[in-house]
C-alpha cells in the first residue's frame, strides 16, 4: 500500500487574494460589500490550536460537526502510536491554520479553515495497547447502564476519537476525510456521527443554540473561565493530564412524531422552561435561577419537580454536578422498517473533569425521573480522556497529543 507520505506537495498554500467590490449572486443580483467582507472574514477565522488546553472544548459551537472514533488495527504498537499521534497533530495544526498539511494533493480545500478545530481523546483500550494501563484515569471506563437506556453496539466504546468541526461544511469534510487517510496505516473507523446547528451569523453571540424539540440547548453551561476551571479542566493526578478534560458522547434518539402533538404548554412543563426565551416558567430571562418553590393559584408546583431543568439540577450540596455541553443535531433519512417519519437527536457530548462524579450521578437521576424520558432514548454510549493541549514552541508543553502519556 502506498502511504500518504509518499506525496509531497511541495509547498504550503498561504489563502490570499483582495478584496471584492462586489459579486454576482447565483440569481444574478450583485452582493452588497459587506456582505462579501462577512464571507471573506468567516472564511480566514482561525481558532488557536496550540495552547495549554486543545480548542474545541470551551470553543463556540461551529455550525457543523464530524465525531468519528477509531480502533487501533492489530499490530499496532506504543511506538506506532506514537509516529499516528506525531502525525495526526502536526496535519491538525496545519488544517486549522488553513494550511495544506504534507502529502496532501487538494491545497485549494484547506485554504478557508473557518473557525475549523480538531479536538482528539483516547478510549480505555488505547492504554492497554500502549502498554501504559496504569496511567489510565480511574474515570475512564464506560458510562453504567441505565434502566432506560437500549444501547446500540454500533455507536459504542472506541480506542481514539475525533472531534472536528467548522463553519463551513466543505472544509469540515475534507479535514476529516485527510485526518482519516492520514490515519488509515494505524486505525480503522469505528463509527461516524455527523452533526449540525444553526449557520454561523444566524445567532446572536453568546445566544443558545436550540435542538430539534426546539428547547434551547446548554442554557446552564459553565461560562466564565472560573467556572469552567472548576467543572472541565483537569486540575489534579499526574501533569500528563492536567489541562485535560473528559468526552461524554451519548447519541439520543429524539421521537418528534409524538413529541410534536404536545401542545406548546405541555412541551414547557415537560422541560420546565418557556420554549421561546428559555426562561424559567417562574418568570425572568434565561439565564436567571429559578424558583423551585414557586406554586400557582391551585398550589401546585410551577416548575414540575419531574421536569427535565428541576431533575437535571444540582442537588443540595453537590455543586460538582455541572457538565460542559457542547450538543449538535443529527437528522437522518426516515428509517423505513420503522413507522417513525423521522430519524434525529442529539449528538450529545459533554466535558467534565470527572464523570463518576458529574455526568453519571445526573444521568442517574434523570433515568429515575424525567418528563423528558417520554420522547428521548439513549442509543449510544462512550467515553475519551482530551489529553492536554500541545506547543512544540512551548517547552512545558507537549509537542504532540498524548506526548506527556506515551513518552518515557
Amino acid at each position: 500500500m502506498l502511504t500518504r507520505r509518499g506525496f509531497l506537495t511541495g509547498a504550503t498554500v498561504v489563502a490570499g487574494g483582495g478584496a471584492l467590490a462586489a459579486c454576482t449572486s447565483r440569481e444574478g443580483g450583485v452582493q452588497s460589500v459587506a456582505q462579501a467582507s462577512t464571507s471573506a472574514v468567516l472564511a480566514q477565522q482561525v481558532v488557536p490550536f496550540d495552547g495549554a488546553r486543545q480548542a474545541g472544548v470551551s470553543t463556540p459551537h461551529q455550525a457543523n460537526l464530524n465525531l468519528v472514533a477509531f480502533t487501533l488495527r492489530p499490530g499496532v504498537d506504543r511506538t506506532a502510536i506514537k509516529r499516528l499521534m506525531r502525525l495526526w497533530t502536526e496535519d491538525a495544526r496545519q488544517l486549522t491554520r488553513g494550511r495544506t498539511p504534507l502529502g496532501s494533493l487538494e491545497p485549494e480545500m484547506a485554504t478557508r479553515p473557518a473557525n475549523l478545530t480538531i479536538t482528539c481523546g483516547f478510549g480505555s483500550r488505547f492504554f492497554d495497547i500502549s502498554g501504559i494501563p496504569e496511567r489510565r484515569p480511574r474515570w475512564l471506563h464506560p458510562i453504567p447502564a441505565f434502566t432506560r437506556d437500549k444501547l446500540d453496539e454500533r455507536w459504542g466504546e472506541a480506542d481514539l476519537v475525533l472531534q472536528v468541526c467548522s463553519d463551513d461544511p466543505v472544509t469540515l469534510s475534507h479535514a476529516t476525510r485527510h485526518m482519516i487517510r492520514s490515519g488509515v496505516n494505524y486505525v480503522s473507523t469505528r463509527w461516524f456521527q455527523s452533526g449540525f446547528l444553526n449557520a454561523n451569523g444566524v445567532l446572536d453571540d453568546g445566544e443558545t443554540p436550540r435542538n430539534l424539540f426546539g428547547q434551547k440547548d446548554g442554557t446552564v453551561n459553565p461560562r466564565s473561565e472560573e467556572d469552567l476551571s472548576g467543572s472541565v479542566w483537569i486540575d489534579e493526578g499526574p501533569a500528563s493530564i492536567r489541562d485535560g478534560t473528559c468526552m461524554v458522547v451519548r447519541r439520543i434518539a429524539m421521537d418528534l412524531d409524538d413529541w410534536e402533538i404536545l401542545d406548546r404548554g405541555s412541551r414547557e412543563v415537560s422541560v420546565g422552561r418557556t420554549l421561546g426565551s428559555g426562561a424559567p416558567l417562574t418568570g425572568g430571562g434565561e439565564f436567571d435561577e429559578a424558583d423551585y418553590g414557586a406554586v400557582d393559584d391551585r398550589g401546585l408546583p410551577v416548575i414540575d419537580p419531574a421536569s427535565h431543568m428541576a431533575r437535571a439540577k444540582p442537588p443540595e450540596g453537590h455543586p460538582e454536578q455541572v457538565i460542559l455541553r457542547r450538543v449538535y443535531n443529527y437528522d437522518l433519512e426516515p428509517d423505513p422498517t420503522s413507522e417513525l417519519l423521522s430519524n434525529s437527536g442529539l449528538v450529545f457530548i459533554c466535558f467534565q473533569k470527572d464523570p463518576d462524579q458529574q455526568f453519571t450521578p445526573i444521568q442517574r437521576r434523570l433515568d429515575e425521573m424525567d418528563r423528558l424520558n417520554q420522547w428521548i432514548t439513549h442509543i449510544g454510549s462512550a467515553v475519551f480522556l482530551v489529553p492536554p493541549g500541545t506547543d512544540p514552541e512551548d517547552p512545558l508543553r507537549d509537542d504532540y497529543w498524548g506526548a506527556g502519556l506515551l513518552e518515557g
